[in-house]
Order: structure tokens, then sequence, then C-alpha cells
């Protein structure tokens, strides 16, 4: 029998976006991953599991080699880094912004800045770029707040529709970067997998063209 492989996932809206692109490549899972609480589940295909974990840390299992590949967020990728990982496609799903925000209409602050986000590095590199001394404050959520409790000038943070910011009275203003779901390989599995790890990439992109 082949060896495993072993994709991991990352259960919300990129799942639901996700499995389109599996199947396309042949494989389905044995049950519905939204309606168990098991982690890891079997496929169709004898030699393919799927793991379900946070999205924060399915990086983390494909650079240490426990999940050969992944399904990613580019803002994980990039805040967290890529050593050890492909990133062959841009599967172009879970599309969004990573911006700054702040209350709408302020006026913009001279000096230095606090921000508040939970995209750290992706922050101390960005406002580094532009030559901005700022302190950064990590939160785990609720961004939108920081600024209205005077606990930020101004936030880090992912749009999509943007009306979460306008319902708070925030507004976006400097674009970061462009991001959407990768899928990502273990490099050393690429080689010692290639045909298994090959031919679902393929299947992928097979996919991909077509829409």
């Amino acid at each position: 029998m082949s060896e495993m492989i072993t994709i991991a996932l990352t259960k919300g809206r990129i799942l639901k976006e996700t499995l389109p692109l599996l199947a396309a490549a042949d494989i389905h899972p044995e049950e519905d991953i939204d309606k168990s609480r098991k982690l890891v589940f079997a496929t169709n295909k004898p030699d393919v599991q799927l793991l379900v974990l946070r999205g924060a840390d399915v990086p983390t299992y494909v650079q240490f080699g426990a999940a050969d590949m992944g399904i990613s967020g580019k803002d994980t990728l990039m805040e967290n880094g890529a050593d050890g990982l492909y990133e062959p496609l841009d599967l172009q799903i879970a599309k969004c912004r990573l911006m700054t925000a702040a209350i709408k209409e302020a006026p913009a602050k001279p000096g230095r800045l606090r921000v508040a986000t939970k995209y750290v590095n992706i922050a101390k590199q960005y406002y580094a770029t532009q030559g901005r001394q700022v302190d950064i404050i990590k939160l785990y959520g609720g961004m939108e707040l920081a600024p209205i409790m005077n606990l930020a000038d101004e936030i880090v943070d992912i749009v999509d529709t943007g009306n979460t910011l306008k319902a708070n009275g925030l507004e976006a203003r400097e674009h970061i970067a462009d991001i959407s779901s990768r899928l990502i390989v273990n490099k050393a599995s690429m080689k010692m997998k290639h045909v298994g790890i090959q031919a679902i990439i393929d299947g992928i992109s097979g996919a991909l063209a077509q829409e």
C-alpha cells in the first residue's frame, strides 16, 4: 500500500470552499466533517486522510511533517513564516484584505502609534517599511473595540465586506496585502511522496483552471 498522505484542513468557510476542490482530485471524506467532533477523517482513498485543526495550527503541522499538505490563509503564512513549506497553489478562496483601520474621519496621529492586532509580526514589518514607530498590542479578537476604548490608535485586521468596521464607527485605511487560501506542502513529503502529492496538486489545479 502507498504511504499515507495527510491533509490538514480547518472548519468553517475555508472548509466549505475546499471540499469541492478535493473532490476534483477524487478525495471525499467518508463522513460529514461539520457534523462530527472527530479530528481525523478517513476518505474514499485508503492512503489519504484529513485532519481538522485550528486555522493557525495548519502550517505548524505541515512544517513539522505531522501533515504532508494543508490549506491555510496567506495571512497565517505571512504571520508565522513558511520555512519548510512549498506553496504550489493559490486556491483563490476565502478572499479578503489585510488592512489598517481607525476611527472614521479621525486625523492621522503624528509620532508613535499604538496598534492593536493579532498579526504582530506583519504589523511590525509593515510599519517599519513605512518608517513609523509603533507599540504593538496583541489581541485575539474584537479588534474594533480597541480604538473605541482608546486602547489603540489603529488596528491591523482582515477586512472582508468592511461592514463590521462601519458598524463600529471605524474605516479601513491602508492596504497591506490581498489574502486568499493557499495549498501548502511539506518539503520533505514532496520528495518522499511525490507521486501521490503531485496527483492531488494536479487534480486541484485542474479544477481551478476550469473556474
